[in-house]
């Protein structure tokens, strides 16, 4: 039998959901209900120092002020490491995962690698230590101070996105060997993503393309796993400031709860991110989320990055009740 078509909304309680998410997540909210998913709520609080207290609740308010449901959730991911661990295991005992103690200073400065993300740098297969692919046991107790590197192939990972289209990406040359295990002692991304994923039975995955190479090292990672279905990716043009970078604090103050305390209703904010999806190509109007689900196209979203102008936040000002 095949699977129930499933996606899920992964917020990560770092801060307060910004008008950047918020697309994001009503996007794949209204995808899932036109097309029959079933929606999983899931916390993603594994990013150590960078949680934010409260912030989980928040997120979740804020999810169900803009009229965003869900079937599932929400689930906590620190709260069930067994999985992950389990992973972990198997991927050590295929010789598919190492102990890397090198700091990430030290990574950039043997390899003169640029950094390849926000968090990680490019980790070439020559700084693999001896051992590497060789059948090990997990065990972080005896390496306290090292992270747990994926040996990545070498070759390109091809799937057809849903919205950005045909990818052929080579992890191996653009990351390297990607972290899978902390030093803090918690699965990393790439890794709690997909084994999340997998037993919650996420069948479609819509994010913004910040993430796109992401994709390849989890399908890596899905078939080292020997895990399936494989899910459906739908990658999403980011939403960023007027000077062309991602959306953030020096563009002003774009917080969904900033606008909520000085009183913009839900509804102007829905009609911002109807106006970005192409729904109103004239200009944003207010919309509830129902007529916003009757609305929704894919097909009228735009190809390209959304730019929040000063326009728009005096227009969502201009709306308080």
């Amino acid at each position: 039998m095949s699977p129930t078509p499933t996606t899920r909304l992964a917020p990560s309680p770092t801060g307060a959901l910004h008008l950047g998410n918020a697309r994001t997540f009503l996007v794949n909210w209204a995808l899932a209900r036109q097309r029959g998913w079933r929606i999983v709520l899931r916390i993603e609080d594994l990013d150590g120092p960078r949680i934010k207290p409260g912030a989980a609740d928040s997120i979740v308010g804020t999810l169900a002020w803009l009229g965003i449901d869900w079937d599932q959730g929400p689930l906590i991911q620190s709260s069930e490491p067994g999985p992950a661990i389990d992973a972990m295991t198997r991927l050590a005992q295929a010789g598919l995962a190492y102990p890397c103690r090198l700091s990430r200073g030290q990574v950039e400065s043997a390899a003169s690698a640029p950094q390849a993300g926000a968090h990680e740098a490019t980790f070439p297969a020559a700084l693999r230590p001896p051992e590497a692919g060789r059948p090990c046991r997990f065990d972080p107790a005896a390496w306290p101070d090292a992270a747990w590197r994926f040996l990545t192939p070498p070759g390109e990972v091809g799937f057809v996105d849903r919205f950005a289209g045909p990818r052929s990406i080579d992890p191996g040359a653009t990351i390297g060997d990607f972290i899978i295990w902390t030093r803090r002692g918690t699965p990393a991304y790439q890794l709690a993503v997909v084994v999340d994923d997998a037993r919650q039975g996420v069948t479609h995955v819509v994010r913004a393309d910040d993430l796109l190479d992401s994709a390849a090292r989890q399908l890596l990672l899905y078939r080292a796993l020997s895990l399936t279905p494989e899910p459906e990716h739908w990658h999403l043009p980011l939403v960023l400031g007027p000077d062309g970078r991602r959306l953030a604090k020096r563009h002003g103050d774009s917080r969904i709860d900033a606008y909520r305390t000085v009183g913009v209703p839900p509804s102007a904010v829905i009609g911002l991110i109807a106006h970005w999806c192409g729904l109103s190509p004239d200009g944003p109007e207010p919309m509830t989320s129902g007529e916003f689900l009757r609305r929704f196209d894919p097909d009228r979203l735009p190809r390209s990055t959304i730019t929040f102008l000063p326009e728009h936040d005096q227009w969502l000002k201009s709306q308080a009740e």
